[in-house]
């Protein structure tokens, strides 16, 4: 982990300025799967995995960030209107430019430092984000509203880095809250905060499969959900998105639509009703259906939405044959990344061992395995 004092020398040597520091943090989604982007409901939990960024303002227009992660600076003026590159620094840079407009932006000299995997769905660009617009705005002592933040976080990732993403990530890296999953709904922005029991642990495998999503099959997806929407609409014109229709209606009109979209659109339906099941289970502390509803979970993903893979479904496999297992399932957009699994917290050291050993055997590869606590949401660190 970071250490902040070695941060916060490591600025002052490369910029020669006093910092402030903030992080922000990454996240594991619980249940709730490519449902954001339709208005539907999620449950994220904020990870003890942050993105870091440290700033001191300027008085000449520069703006200079430096990633410790890739030995890298990028610099541009805020009056010449940069370009995507296809590069990290699109993530800060489409955030900065998403503030400039509305806010008296000065220049400024950021260092990042990322701890969340790369790759590993549990989202790294969101925490890049939120960090970059939280320091920015803190800095410039502009007020922060957490909502705004995640929805402008957003904005710069669907417009400048071109990733059609919904509202999950930014919002639990905004809004995480410790030893808290928080369940969203996406239209309203509505959340509820839910308590995770004391003797359960989130124990996130990273397959080490990476994923790539920006402009590729997951806006392919997105695309198959709109178009099952537009055909919809003409049986049914009250609806706004998926979220609006149920599993009979959708039922009554799957001839209406290639056998593909329809496929899609079930995922998103039935997905939808499980996270507020799921939220049922929580409240009630019924860990057993919850697992069952992370099972269902992960099967229409692989079987409907096909975002899975072998690797992931290999380690969902793995880890439901573990004493002190209550659920197992693929996190994130898909094709690779992680798996989430809730463990009894008196199994989770042999649970580590174990799939780690299995999997490695059948794949070759060496899986990393966190053991996380769900933490707080982006905030200054002193």
């Amino acid at each position: 982990m970071l250490s902040v004092g070695e941060f916060r020398g490591e600025f002052r040597r490369r910029f020669s300025n006093e910092p402030l520091i903030i992080r922000a943090p990454g996240r594991v989604n619980l249940i709730g799967e490519h449902t954001d982007y339709n208005d539907g409901f999620v449950m994220p939990v904020a990870i003890d995995f942050y993105t870091w960024a440290a700033i001191a303002l300027r008085h000449d227009g520069t703006v200079n960030i430096h990633s410790q992660n890739f030995d890298e600076t990028v610099s541009f003026r805020l009056q010449s209107a940069p370009r995507p590159r296809h590069h990290w620094s699109d993530y800060p840079i489409g955030v900065i430019e998403q503030l400039r407009p509305a806010n008296s932006v000065r220049g400024a000299d950021i260092l990042i430092h990322g701890e969340v995997p790369i790759g590993a769905g549990l989202s790294s660009s969101a925490a890049i984000e939120v960090a970059t617009g939280f320091a920015v705005l803190y800095a410039n002592k502009a007020d922060v509203d957490r909502t705004q933040l995640a929805l402008l976080c957003q904005r710069a990732e669907n417009e400048f880095v071109g990733m059609r993403c919904g509202i999950m990530d930014q919002f639990i890296s905004c809004h995480g809250k410790l030893d808290r999953a928080l369940m969203l709904d996406c239209r309203t922005l509505a959340y509820k905060l839910l308590p995770l029991p004391d003797d359960v642990r989130l124990v996130i495998c990273n397959t080490m499969v990476k994923h790539q999503l920006a402009g590729g099959e997951y806006n392919d997806r997105r695309a198959a959900s709109e178009a099952g929407v537009a055909i919809l609409k003409k049986r049914l014109p009250r609806i706004r998105a998926l979220r609006d229709v149920s599993v009979n209606e959708l039922d009554r009109y799957c001839s209406d639509m290639p056998e593909v979209v329809f496929r899609r659109c079930r995922h998103i339906v039935t997905e939808n009703d499980r996270v507020q099941c799921a939220a049922d289970a929580l409240k009630q502390d019924n860990l057993a259906e919850f697992g069952r509803l992370m099972a269902q979970s992960h099967n229409s993903l692989r079987d409907d939405y096909e975002v899975s893979c072998r690797e992931l479904d290999l380690m969902v496999g793995i880890a439901d044959r573990q004493p002190g297992t209550y659920g197992a399932r693929m996190t994130g957009g898909g094709f690779g990344g992680c798996t989430v699994n809730l463990v009894s917290l008196a199994h989770v050291e042999a649970f580590r061992t174990k799939v780690a050993h299995a999997y490695e055997q059948e794949t070759g590869l060496k899986p990393e395995i966190y053991i996380t606590p769900a933490c707080d949401g982006v905030g200054q660190v002193a």
